[in-house]
């Protein structure tokens, strides 16, 4: 009787041990669909943008400066904030071209 119970038993714990795997991939799953892919798939988006700046864009930077492209270098870009008035960024620090971000609703 005791063996008997001994393999139901085991194969209790068998099942547990096969559900907790499933639960875990499932968990993974659910963070890489939700969370991991959509994320990089935002950052291939923004390098791809970052990559697009060409001399003339009008754009706004990370500290909401608005200006013009004059100059677009490896990793930074010159922009025209005023009449004559000239300032270099990172690239990194360009978020949006400037009509983009007017048609974005407020909040």
């Amino acid at each position: 009787m005791s063996t008997i119970l001994s393999i139901l038993l085991q194969e209790q714990a068998q099942g547990a041990g096969w559900g907790n795997i499933v639960f875990i991939v499932a968990l993974v799953a659910i963070f890489y669909f939700f969370m991991i892919r959509p994320q990089s798939k935002r950052q291939k988006e923004i390098k791809k943008f970052r990559d697009s700046l060409k001399q003339g864009d009008k754009v706004i930077t990370a500290g909401g400066i608005h200006g013009k492209i004059k100059n677009v270098k490896e990793n930074t870009v010159v922009l025209e904030i005023a009449d004559g008035m000239n300032i270099t960024v990172e690239k990194s620090s360009i978020y949006a071209t400037a009509p983009e971000a007017s048609e974005q609703p407020q909040k």
